[in-house]
């Protein structure tokens, strides 16, 4: 099979854009940490596998461009370029990462099984929170930041790793790029 036309390419990154900044509304505010717990890194992780590598990163620098340039795309509806300087920076930065992952990983079919897909899908989780760890402890020290920006998620990323990887795993959207229907068919249930 051939690449997706330019076209739906394109779709793909709107439809993600668009995917992750809606999961982003969906937010719960975490007591003592600026940093809110949405569901954008489950759709991040989704994203990436989804999409492959070249596209669920585009996707993901599109949506930080898109919230750079003031769409209220971010958690809490955020935007500006003070959204991508502030206490969340490094965890946007780490969504941008995570994506590239997820998309190497469902490139080479890595995603096509729960238990691989949870793993990666974790480890793409890690690389949203430290980035995000590393950043706020600019700001607020080491110590408080992993208090308050990483310990805080781990709950919830080992939550939205197993939905992700479920996601991945059982439905059209993992696989050997299933979704992007440039790769090998998927491999049977």
């Amino acid at each position: 099979m051939s690449r997706p036309s330019g076209v739906a390419a394109l779709g793909g990154v709107v439809v993600a854009v668009a995917a992750v900044a809606v999961a982003a509304r969906i937010d719960v505010a975490v007591p003592g940490s600026p940093v809110p717990q949405s569901l954008q890194t489950l759709a991040v992780v989704v994203v990436g596998g989804a999409l492959g590598l070249r596209l669920g990163t585009l996707a993901l620098v599109a949506y930080l461009v898109a919230g750079g340039v003031g769409l209220p795309v971010f958690a809490g509806g955020a935007s500006g370029v003070d959204s991508l300087v502030g206490p969340t920076a490094g965890y946007l930065a780490g969504f941008v990462a995570a994506a590239a992952l997820m998309g190497w990983a469902g490139d080479g079919g890595r995603l096509a099984r729960f238990g691989p897909a949870l793993a990666w899908a974790a480890l793409g989780h890690l690389l949203i929170l430290l980035p995000g760890w590393a950043w706020l402890a600019r700001e607020i020290g080491a110590g408080a930041a992993w208090s308050g920006g990483v310990t805080p998620f781990l709950w919830g990323g080992a939550v939205k790793a197993g939905v992700g990887a479920a996601l991945l795993a059982w439905t059209p959207l993992g696989g050997p790029r299933r979704l992007r229907g440039d790769g090998p068919p998927a491999p049977p249930a």
